[in-house]
């Protein structure tokens, strides 16, 4: 079981980015993205349902703002991150569960990381 992010980077505030998470060696319930800022400890930031697409959002500091989405086809979840802000710089994490859940307890396979740094 393999999960790899891509698209970590620099970014000014107010910009976008995109995040991708490819999965591979078995078929999940779902893939969420985490993430983990600097001296923080790491929190929820959504989740989407392979079968039935639906998504998940942590609060309105995200909400709005970002969009996860999958495409089966290639076993790709994305995180569309737009309007971003400082406090968004931290290690995004994707990770997949085999059933439905929005608790970080309930992932089974994480992926390695990526940096999203937002700049002010």
């Amino acid at each position: 079981v393999q999960l790899q992010a891509f698209g970590g980077g620099l970014v000014q505030a107010g910009g976008s980015l995109g995040l991708s998470c490819t999965a591979s060696g078995r078929t999940f319930g779902m893939v969420a993205w985490f993430r983990q800022a600097p001296g923080k400890e790491r929190e929820f930031v959504a989740a989407i349902g392979r079968i039935d697409g639906v998504t998940y959002y942590a609060d309105s500091s995200v909400k709005g703002r970002f969009t996860i989405s999958r495409d089966n086809a290639k076993n790709t979840v994305y995180l569309q991150m737009n309007t971003l802000r400082p406090e968004d710089t931290a290690v995004y994490y994707c990770a997949a569960a085999k059933r439905i859940t929005t608790r970080e307890g309930g992932y089974d396979y994480w992926g390695q990381g990526t940096l999203v740094t937002v700049s002010s």
